[in-house]
């Protein structure tokens, strides 16, 4: 169960983006590819270039967000093959799409519930919300940050 956690905390900072689109669901796409084309098309170029690029004009963004995305579902589903290959559960088919199923529920709970709360901080002082989770030099992966800190803090109540 801590390693489903662990990859829960890998995907939340790249599903941040994911939860603040009720429409745009990854399960429902083929490939990570798919995916991310549909999530820029649902957030806008600008936005998604933001969130995922990493060079100086973030012309990377779809690259970055298909890197991300298909090494998490790689990792979910090893996951999940482990688990069900210790218990020892038969058939192993249905045992891992089980738990791969359960694991990216709960993870976009986990997920979605804190993204909620901090539009609800945002919204309530954006300047100071800024100042208190963005580290960058212009301060917007303020958001990000903060989703993954609350999700940092729920699985650590969920372990003790």
């Amino acid at each position: 169960m801590r390693m489903i956690w662990t990859i829960a905390l890998a995907v939340a900072a790249l599903a941040v983006p994911v939860s603040a689109s009720a429409v745009i669901n990854q399960t429902d796409y083929k490939n990570a590819s798919q995916f991310c084309k549909a999530l820029r098309a649902d957030m806008g170029t600008p936005t998604f270039k933001q969130t995922y690029g990493t060079n100086k004009n973030r012309s990377n963004a779809l690259g970055k967000c298909v890197s991300k995305n298909a090494r998490t579902e790689d990792e979910i589903q090893s996951a999940a093959v482990k688990e069900c290959k210790a218990a020892g559960e038969k058939p192993l088919g249905k045992c891992v799409s089980a738990k791969r199923k359960a694991a990216e529920t709960q993870q976009q709970d986990t997920i979605v519930s804190a993204a909620k709360s901090c539009r609800t901080e945002r919204s309530q002082d954006p300047v100071a919300f800024r100042d208190k989770y963005g580290t960058n030099h212009n301060k917007r992966n303020a958001f990000g940050k903060c989703v993954s800190k609350l999700v940092n803090e729920s699985e650590q109540q969920s372990h003790a």
